[in-house]
């Protein structure tokens, strides 16, 4: 049966990881795979991965996560913030994968007809914990508890100010496309960060969570009449729902926290058709 699947968080880095994807193919030859960032930090990696599933699926759709971003010192490719983040468009271009950047596919098969979104938003520090009241105080939480994400380090936001002024600029031009979709039609919402902050709350350090989404997209799944959400980041796979509408998780994540799974690694999540088991 045609699909329309979903995955994220392959970190190719790892030999583990790369086999997983060397290995994952269609069930059919009409199934399209949505992958929602951190497929490596390597724009060569992110090419090679891409680039394979593209010859195995009918659409690739991919958006950004924050390895993606990262400026690393092992990444011979030296550009940095929306520079960066444009050479990864063009890559894609260059393979047919879909992007943010690009006109939003329409979803014909079972399930549809929906656009899937593809999104580019960041976060801005919001999501934080109970009686923090602001940006500074929750990084200076997170940095006296030793709870800090890496992105401080690797991911810039130029030419913009901080991180936070990007998602802002990014949150306004997606808001813009998203009210201008093909038809008014349904939506499937796929980004790298979830959307609302609920799926944060099960995080063990919740001091990581200004690092996981912002609050200007709360009511996305509402406004813009969500069939699905489909997110990673989290590394903790799962089918959540809010207000009615199905936030799917599909991260992959790193060999130490899916190998005490029971459920085989790397298995792409079925969003349409809905699959009957999922739990509400």
């Amino acid at each position: 049966m045609t699909a329309l699947l979903a995955v994220s968080d392959l970190h190719v880095g790892y030999k583990e990881n790369r086999r997983i994807v060397e290995e994952m193919r269609p069930s059919s030859g009409s199934d399209w795979l949505l992958v929602a960032g951190d497929v490596s930090e390597k724009v060569a990696d992110i090419e090679w991965a891409l680039g394979l599933l593209a010859e195995r699926f009918e659409k690739v759709v991919w958006v950004p996560g924050n390895h993606e971003l990262w400026s690393h010192s092992s990444d011979p490719v030296r550009l940095r913030g929306e520079e960066r983040y444009r050479h990864l468009v063009k890559v894609c271009g260059d393979l047919g994968v879909v992007t943010p950047e690009d006109p939003y596919p329409v979803w014909e098969g079972p399930g549809g007809p929906v656009v899937i979104a593809p999104l580019f938003v960041l976060y801005d520090y919001t999501f934080r914990m109970p009686g923090v009241a602001t940006a500074e105080e929750a990084l200076a939480l997170a940095y006296d508890r030793g709870v800090v994400c890496t992105d401080e380090v690797f991911l810039h936001p130029d030419p913009y100010p901080s991180r936070a002024a990007w998602c802002e600029a990014r949150v306004a031009e997606t808001e813009r496309r998203l009210a201008e979709r093909p038809g008014g039609l349904p939506t499937v919402l796929v980004n790298h960060y979830p959307l609302v902050r609920e799926p944060t709350r099960v995080m063990h350090h919740q001091e990581f969570t200004i690092w996981c989404g912002t609050e200007l997209t709360a009511d996305w799944h509402l406004r813009f009449d969500a069939r699905a959400v489909v997110y990673g980041h989290l590394h903790i796979p799962r089918t959540t729902w809010y207000d009615g509408v199905r936030f799917e998780e599909v991260s992959l994540g790193y060999p130490r926290e899916w190998r005490p799974r029971p459920t085989p690694p790397g298995r792409p999540r079925r969003i349409l058709p809905a699959p009957p088991a999922a739990a509400s």
